[in-house]
């Protein structure tokens, strides 16, 4: 029987990974069906509330699983917290399940550490509560298949854990 193609929306900051982000897509595409916002997709210039709407509306609504990629300042980016605040609202859609991949720019990544205050911080708080989990980065299938499987699992059966009750971030943080 053939797997179940999950939807997948890829978040990461697209100054600093968009090289990781376009390395998943090479090495893992076939495994899901891509729901992710491409580099160019949004005018910037657009206000924040219409660029909320649109990423919720035209990308997060039926996604299954949302992929964070977390390198050295993914933190910081409101656009990441938007979409996790979106991908975990009942008000957008269905929830998404949630994992996290460090990059290899991620510090701590080789010692395989990290800290709460350089991880963005509603990802952290579900981290904590155990609705998402955390994972290296990999060039695995067998992995990637299992973490985003692991991840749609949980958004089924543990959905009360989801914590989302922070303000979304304003600005990017510095």
């Amino acid at each position: 029987m053939a797997e179940i193609k999950r939807k997948v929306f890829i978040s990461y900051y697209h100054h600093d990974d968009e090289e990781y982000r376009d390395e998943f897509e090479e090495l893992f595409g076939h495994l899901f069906i891509n729901k992710s916002v491409n580099d160019g997709d949004i005018d910037s210039d657009l206000g924040a509330k219409y660029i909320k709407r649109l990423i919720q509306a035209g990308y997060l609504t039926d996604t299954s699983v949302q992929v964070v990629l977390i390198g050295e300042n993914t933190w910081k980016r409101k656009y990441v917290d938007w979409e996790i605040s979106a991908a975990i609202s009942t008000r957008v859609g269905g929830v998404s399940g949630l994992l996290g991949l460090l990059l290899p720019t991620y510090p701590g990544y080789k010692e395989n550490k990290y800290t709460s205050s350089t991880l963005p911080p509603r990802f952290h708080d579900n981290l904590e509560s155990g609705y998402a989990k955390l994972y290296k980065w990999t060039e695995s299938e067998t992995n990637i298949t299992k973490y985003i499987n692991d991840a749609f699992d949980r958004k089924s059966k543990n959905s009360d854990l989801i914590k989302n009750g922070r303000l979304q971030f304003e600005r990017n943080r510095s």
